[in-house]
């Protein structure tokens, strides 16, 4: 069995470096995070979760966080790593399979994740906030409209309203989905959004 996880790891890893080492894109912070900065505290920790090129720790450490970075491919972090030293800020860099390794128990006042589902660790990150820590999420849903964006395979996609199911334990600050409602060249579409609370 460990080995078809590692397996599965080196998969995963292999596919993220080639892809970060053909990206051309530049890091930039997800829409969760951008409309909803004035949340974020002053002082604390905070971890980008899967951080990718790392456009959301980025942000966190010029608002003044203690910030964490994890992604499974090492193209990615280091890519990070000379991002951080061109803002000049500080970011602690690690590559890390969250999968297997999520963060552990009271280790964050904010937690951020974006276009990244791995349901299986959704208790561990609610135990990883400190209390009255944010968890920023924001992932495709499976409910699309216009140009499907992200992955195909529904496993990876949220069914409606999911996140409210997965972080029940939080309170719910924000929560955004807007489906197929309405003019579909407005809005946030193909994505939801989601800022919790952990309770004090």
């Amino acid at each position: 069995m460990s080995e078809a996880l590692d397996l599965a790891a080196q998969q995963a890893r292999d596919k993220w470096n080639a892809r970060y080492h053909e990206s051309t894109s530049t890091p930039q912070a997800a829409l969760v995070l951008r409309e909803y900065t004035h949340l974020l505290p002053s002082t604390g920790c905070a971890l980008d979760l899967a951080c990718g090129l790392g456009g959301n720790a980025l942000l966190l450490a010029a608002h003044g966080l203690v910030t964490y970075a994890w992604d499974i491919a090492e193209v990615a972090i280091s890519r990070l790593q000379a991002a951080a030293q061109q803002h000049h800020v500080s970011i602690q860099t690690e590559v890390r399979d969250v999968a297997t390794a999520p963060p552990p128990p009271d280790s964050f006042e904010v937690i951020v994740v974006s276009r990244f589902l791995e349901r299986a660790i959704a208790p561990a990150l609610i135990q990883a906030l400190r209390p009255g820590g944010l968890l920023f999420y924001q992932t495709f849903t499976r409910v699309s409209v216009g140009e499907v964006r992200g992955p195909r395979n529904p496993e990876y996609l949220l069914a409606p309203q999911e996140l409210l199911t997965l972080f029940r334990p939080l309170a719910l600050v924000i929560y955004r989905e807007e489906g197929q409602l309405g003019d579909h060249a407005r809005g946030v579409r193909n994505e939801a959004l989601f800022v919790g609370q952990k309770h004090d």
